[in-house]
């Protein structure tokens, strides 16, 4: 998966160059919605990989289970039923999967680590509603608050799945001590 949203990344940047260049080249405003639209998912990518990288740098999955921030009450949990979390999450792709290896990590490791991946994508949530800013310069707000409000209700899934999968991992940490 990592290198698949590397590429992904790369191939959207040369797209959002390409685009522009034809657009800078031929003034047609069809070219320049599509050089802002990939500009735009170039942004959700690129960005998306330097945060997980300054997380992986500074915390190394190493982050305290323990904190109130990680704690998932009661109501939290209802709402992950009601909208069937433990279905949908089998779908979800992992960055890292090695990171969730049980094989290779202890459950207070693996915990750590979705610690970690659940911060990553809080600060996506937030860092996804940047880009609606461009639409000072170019003016048309809707591309950018569209894939703005798409990619933050994506991060959040991953939230939603981390914090779910979390206290199940917790549970288990209990009755393994």
């Amino acid at each position: 998966m990592a290198k698949n949203f590397k590429l992904s990344a790369v191939l959207s940047l040369i797209l959002t160059i390409i685009f522009v260049a034809l657009y800078n080249k031929l003034c047609n405003g069809i070219l320049l919605s599509v050089a802002i639209t990939m500009g735009t998912i170039s942004y959700h990518l690129v960005m998306r990989l330097i945060v997980g990288t300054v997380f992986q740098l500074t915390m190394h999955n190493e982050a305290d289970v323990n904190k109130r921030w990680y704690r998932v009450g009661e109501r939290e949990l209802a709402i992950y039923d009601k909208i069937n979390v433990k279905k949908w999450k089998k779908r979800m792709p992992t960055y890292d999967n090695s990171a969730f290896d049980p094989k290779k990590h202890s459950w207070d490791e693996i915990a750590q680590a979705m610690c970690q991946a659940e911060l990553v994508h809080e600060v996506n949530i937030l860092m996804s509603f940047l880009p609606i800013v461009e639409g000072v310069w170019f003016g048309d707000y809707l591309i950018f608050v569209i894939t703005s409000v798409l990619a933050a209700g994506y991060d959040l899934a991953f939230v939603m799945m981390q914090r779910y999968n979390r206290q199940r991992i917790m549970k288990l940490i209990k009755r393994i001590n």
